[in-house]
């Protein structure tokens, strides 16, 4: 049987109308179209639904069998519709986010308590990792990640275009070691290195009036995850490279302090990756505009 939906909806609306003229002004059709689809379906049932006169139409048998079937389950299509449209608009669900180690745990995730305060239907599965998270095979929705993606089949969001590596260290680090005056210098300080998929960042590269270079750098610490990097810098045991949001708090509390100022890092941007863009729900859209908003207020205190 192949039956067409809108043609049932035209059968249905006839017979509650009481005529094919007040169905097909209702449903803005053309009085040839709603004749013909009447006559499609007819065709397709191999019976007449309508005893026409020239005033009036009355169902038969076969048409009050088949409106007994179809308007319940036309009802309960438009009600299920209704459902879905509303929630296209609902800030509602469970999102899965992974996040690198130490820009979640200070940075992001009291933000994300003040949002599921102000969308409290919203739940939150975080995953804190310095690893890169497959958004492909594991259970993440969404990935925070630093520098955008060479996938190109990812949908990747900026969320901090502008954020540049700077170079720190503890105000004790700095009265024992004294204050590098350039990157030149940092082969004669302890450097502490962050390490990801067994690979050591230890090439540090910077830029002065159009000029960049780059410098290798030793220390007697390498780990795997940020945030030991950062307590590490905060207990001055040595100098971090740090993109700025990560120590932004630390920074402004004088807790780590910039050297080497005149000289800029290597940009950092941040982007909410998504492994394609039907994930990109209401609730997504929200969460990326709220994280906006966070950041260029941090950037601008």
């Amino acid at each position: 049987m192949k039956m067409n939906l809108r043609d049932l909806e035209l059968f249905v609306t006839t017979a509650e109308q009481g005529g094919l003229s007040a169905a097909a002004r209702l449903l803005d059709l053309s009085p040839a179209v709603a004749s013909a689809s009447l006559k499609r379906l007819e065709a397709d049932l191999g019976t007449a639904l309508f005893v026409r006169t020239t005033r009036s139409m009355r169902l038969t048998v076969a048409g009050e069998r088949l409106l007994a079937r179809c308007r319940p389950l036309l009802d309960g299509l438009r009600d299920a519709e209704a459902e879905v449209r509303a929630g296209e608009n609902t800030i509602e669900g469970q999102l899965q986010i992974s996040m690198p180690s130490d820009l979640g745990r200070h940075v992001v995730l009291p933000w994300l308590n003040a949002f599921q305060e102000r969308h409290p239907a919203v739940r939150l599965k975080l995953q804190l990792t310095d690893r890169l998270a497959d958004i492909y095979r594991e259970p993440v929705d969404i990935a925070l990640r630093f520098g955008k993606p060479r996938e190109s089949s990812m949908v990747a969001l900026p969320l901090l275009e502008t954020n540049r590596r700077v170079l720190c260290a503890s105000p004790a680090y700095l009265a024992r070691h004294g204050a590098p005056e350039t990157p030149h210098d940092l082969s004669a300080h302890n450097c502490l290195c962050f390490m990801l998929d067994e690979a050591v960042n230890d090439r540090w590269r910077f830029y002065q009036d159009g000029a960049e270079i780059e410098v290798t750098v030793r220390g007697d610490r390498v780990a795997d995850d940020s945030e030991i990097v950062r307590r590490w810098a905060l207990d001055g045991l040595g100098l971090c490279y740090r993109s700025r949001i990560d120590v932004q708090a630390d920074l402004a509390s004088g807790a780590l302090r910039i050297v080497c100022a005149d000289w800029e890092g290597n940009n950092q941007p941040l982007y909410m990756v998504l492994a394609n863009r039907r994930q990109v729900s209401p609730a997504v859209r929200v969460l990326r505009e709220f994280l906006v908003e966070r950041m260029r207020e941090m950037v601008a205190a």
